[in-house]
Order: C-alpha cells, then sequence, then structure tokens
C-alpha cells in the first residue's frame, strides 16, 4: 500500500501542473543505449563519468509516462564546434563584444508513438553556472543542415541538424542540455576540452 502511494506521488509529480501552465506528457528514463545498433558508444571521460554526463554519440532513451499519449524516443548530441564565421556577427546577436558563432550537432529518433521538440530544449551549460541559449537568427550560411525550430518525429524516423549559439568566446561550455517540461530532470553531454 505504502509502494502504492509512492508510485501515485511520483505520477502526479510528473504529470501534475508546473505554474499555471499544464505539464506536457511526463518522460521516464528506460536507458541509454549506442546512437548506432551495433556501434559502440563513446567511452565517457573521467570527469563526464563523474558528473553524470553523457559522451557524445550517446542516445538518452525516454519514454511517455501517459498511457494516452504512448512514446518512445531517444536523444543525443554528436559533436560541438565554435568559432566558425559568418555573414552575422555573434557579437551583436549576444549584445555585447567578444562573442563567436557555435553549434552543438544533435539527433532526436522516435521508436514508437510520436514525440515533438523544439530548439527551446537544448541550452549550452558553463562550469560558472551560466547558460547560453540558442541564437535566434536563421543566416544562410549558418552550417547545414540545421536543427528544426520544433518537429514533430515519428516511430521510425530521426530528426537531425546543427543548433547554432552566439558563445563567449575562448571559454568553453562544460556540457550541452536537454531538458523540457515532462522530462524529470535535464540531461547532459559533456563538451570535450578543445
Amino acid at each position: 500500500m505504502a509502494l502504492a502511494g509512492v508510485l501515485v506521488g511520483v505520477l502526479i509529480g510528473v504529470t501534475g501542473f508546473r505554474g499555471d501552465r499544464a505539464a506536457s506528457p511526463g518522460a521516464t528514463v528506460t536507458q541509454t543505449v549506442p546512437a548506432t545498433p551495433g556501434e559502440k558508444a563513446p567511452a565517457p571521460s573521467p570527469s563526464s563519468a563523474t558528473r553524470g554526463a553523457l559522451g557524445f554519440g550517446e542516445d538518452w532513451r525516454f519514454t511517455s509516462s501517459d498511457p494516452a499519449k504512448a512514446f518512445e524516443a531517444g536523444v543525443t548530441v554528436l559533436g560541438y564546434r565554435e568559432d566558425f564565421t559568418s555573414v552575422g556577427n555573434a557579437s551583436e546577436e549576444a549584445g555585447e563584444p567578444g562573442y563567436v558563432w557555435a553549434y552543438a550537432d544533435l539527433r532526436l529518433c522516435v521508436t514508437k508513438g510520436s514525440f515533438t521538440d523544439s530548439t527551446t530544449s537544448w541550452t549550452l551549460y558553463y562550469s560558472d553556472g551560466s547558460r547560453v541559449q540558442r541564437s535566434g537568427t536563421t543566416y544562410g550560411d549558418l552550417p547545414k543542415p540545421e536543427y528544426p525550430f520544433e518537429v514533430t518525429v515519428t516511430a521510425g524516423k530521426c530528426a537531425r541538424g546543427k543548433l547554432v549559439f552566439a558563445v563567449p568566446d575562448g571559454k568553453r561550455p562544460q556540457s550541452v542540455l536537454f531538458a523540457r517540461e515532462g522530462v524529470a530532470e535535464p540531461k547532459e553531454w559533456a563538451v570535450p576540452k578543445g
């Protein structure tokens, strides 16, 4: 009986209200698997293993806790690059000098049902606690393909692309974060020192 009470409390916490909006369907982690069947996932560095962060290419799987909107999906960060050029200026985007362009190469795949993601699910996290949101610009010469602003992916399909950020020059992020309503806690991928 006590276990049933705990489970009900967890379900209410996952699917309950946040602020004045209803939370999206909840999600729970099921497993971490390599990004491609038969391919070994890269071994995390000792520092990322300590923090619990995944390595690039490691797929984080999650499922819906709402039986009416059941899905199984996985997301991963495939890479990170900074200091490329564009017709647009990263410092102008940031509103202060000393910024450069960077991107994270992202992939979302769905194995059951459908799942909707958007660029607002992704941020860069820095060791001092600061976070950088994705860029609001879409210059034609930014790296392609671009990660879709909002995308609904159905079973057996994926969405992949590069998400651009204006970042402080000389200050590398610690990780790429995936966080959205309905996912219990953010998941992170360690950015290698580079």
